[in-house]
């Protein structure tokens, strides 16, 4: 059994799907473990540390020859993994909805490919799930990364020379990133109020010891849908949520949004009149521009301003924080094999629950149901 890790290819792409940590409990577990050079570098991991854990550190040509399964944290382009073992195992982050032309490609090649962001959400599956560990860096970054483009202080400040106010923090989307942001710019000092679609956040939202905003007297809607996502709300709750967000808004210096919904656009939370009301100097941050962005004029990659206020756009929020989020993915893969390796095949073999949950293609097709209806 050959695993082999990937440099990644896509642009800003900084982390990598393995760690020495990982290699060797792979070997533990009985499998051979092979690198591209220089895959870990942009994570601070050097070649000598995968080699040094027993991994072959060798040119892309080489560690993909003859490999059972394929590492990535994005998914690799299909012409670049020539020489696999035909019906080998593509496991990483494959953005099925986005890419799904290279989805037909493994496909058409006879790869397996695992979508890890389909990992099903149930309790035997945590600590697998690439979304959660991902997500959790990147509300903290979000923090950090609004901090850094604000021009005051976070935490009130008495000095003698009179006091500095607390920043007003507003997070909208309260799921793991969500909740991180909460907890980060709490320890920060702010003042930190939060919303969200689904009524049972409000709880988790107030152990953090931050304000729930909600919508009160809208009969019948409770925001979730499969797996603890949010779904699609009613026009009545929309208008509901736009006075009150609105009223919000307007008091803030700093706004995070989290919100997506699995397969479709990101939801617009933030009207360009919304951001027109806010006070000139402060900023948003908009974790799901990539996704078509929570926020009217947010654009993916850059930092705009729009009234007076900062709107943050970064891509790849994980990445920017290489070395960690690459630790805990790199961690949920191990995680995700190890549960279903068999010792006399010396090799994982996937159960129907999650197996049909994550696999994309099989046998020359796609065969995942997501993708199919």
């Amino acid at each position: 059994m050959k695993i082999a890790i990937v440099r990644e290819q896509a642009d800003g792409e900084r982390r990598v799907a393995a760690t020495p940590e990982t290699v060797k409990k792979f070997k533990a577990l009985g499998a051979d473990v092979a690198i591209e050079s220089g895959a870990g570098l942009t994570a601070s991991i050097a070649d000598a540390d995968y080699a040094a854990a027993g991994a072959a550190v060798a040119d892309r040509a080489a560690t993909v020859a003859g490999a059972d399964i394929l590492l990535g944290v994005q998914g690799p382009s299909p012409d670049s993994l020539a020489g696999a073992k035909p019906g080998a195992w593509i496991v990483a982050g494959l953005n099925p909805f986005g890419e799904r032309a290279r989805v037909d490609a493994y496909a058409a090649a006879g790869f397996e490919a695992l979508a890890m962001e389909f990992m099903p959400r149930i309790t035997r599956a945590q600590s697998m799930d690439i979304l959660s560990s991902q997500s959790n860096l990147s509300g903290y970054k979000a923090v950090l990364d609004a901090a850094a483009e604000y021009g005051r202080a976070f935490p009130m400040m008495m000095t003698a020379a009179g006091t500095v106010s607390a920043a007003k923090v507003f997070v909208m989307g309260v799921g793991v990133a969500g909740l991180q942001a909460i907890a980060t710019a709490k320890r920060l000092g702010a003042q930190v109020s939060a919303t969200d679609v689904r009524a049972a956040t409000k709880e988790q939202i107030e152990s953090l010891g931050a304000k729930a905003i909600f919508v009160e007297k809208v009969a019948g809607i409770e925001g979730e849908g499969s797996g603890g996502y949010a779904t699609e709300m009613s026009d009545d709750y929309k208008a509901a949520q736009a006075e009150l967000v609105s009223g919000h808004i307007a008091k803030q210096d700093i706004v995070i949004t989290t919100a997506l919904i699995p397969g479709r656009p990101a939801p617009r939370l933030i009207s360009d009149a919304q951001i027109a009301t806010m006070k000139p100097g402060s900023v948003i941050v908009d974790l799901a521009v990539e996704q078509g962005g929570n926020v009217e004029g947010a654009v993916a990659g850059d930092v705009v301003e729009r009234h007076g206020v900062k709107i943050v756009g970064h891509r790849n929020v994980p990445s920017r924080l290489a070395a960690d989020t690459s630790a805990l993915f790199a961690r949920n893969l191990y995680n995700f094999l190890s549960a279903f390796w068999d010792k006399d095949r010396n090799a994982p073999v996937l159960d129907e629950e999650i197996g049909n949950a994550i696999r994309l293609t099989q046998d020359g097709k796609v065969v995942n149901e997501r993708l199919l209806g």
